[in-house]
């Protein structure tokens, strides 16, 4: 079985920061990430070529798109792909935060994830590669076993 992939397509270069902290938390799973970027505004061209390069190779993957203001990236992926589409829009303060309903509200058909975090949305990827992999599966198991672990031994120090 091939090894899983997450593609983490972000709109432009200010997203970089907050892609690389999906890539880490990914990584941390097992995962091998590719980081892309490509505008469903500014090229579309560019980005469908993109999908359509990842969508040729059978192996697992799920993509994680990071775009904020009109996040049109997200919607356009869902709806070129076959995989799995999490959309992990940058945090903001842009319009008190409301642009990120341009993640929440998609049209009929077009069902990205909406994780804001980008560790959970590693996570999400992680979960969704798992059901394939059994080493994916197995590290998913093992962080929740230590966020556990951390829980009871935290209780422990209270008392």
């Amino acid at each position: 079985m091939k090894k899983p992939l997450v593609v983490i397509l972000m709109g432009s270069k200010s997203d970089l920061e907050h892609c690389q902290k999906i890539s880490e938390a990914c990584k941390g799973y097992g995962l091998e990430t590719a980081l892309r970027m490509a505008s469903a505004h500014k090229t579309p061209e560019h980005a469908l070529a993109i999908l359509q390069e990842y969508e040729s190779n059978p192996r697992p993957k799920v993509y994680i798109t990071v775009a904020g203001r009109s996040n049109a990236l997200s919607g356009f992926t869902d709806g070129a792909v076959d995989a799995p589409v999490i959309a992990c829009p940058p945090p903001s303060e842009a319009f008190g935060g409301a642009d990120v309903y341009s993640s929440l509200r998609m049209p009929s058909g077009i069902a990205p994830a909406v994780l804001l975090e980008p560790a959970n949305a590693a996570l999400l990827a992680a979960k969704i590669l798992g059901l394939v992999n059994t080493g994916v599966r197995a590290a998913v198991a093992g962080s929740r076993k230590r966020a556990a672990e951390k829980i009871l031994q935290d209780d422990q120090l209270l008392q």
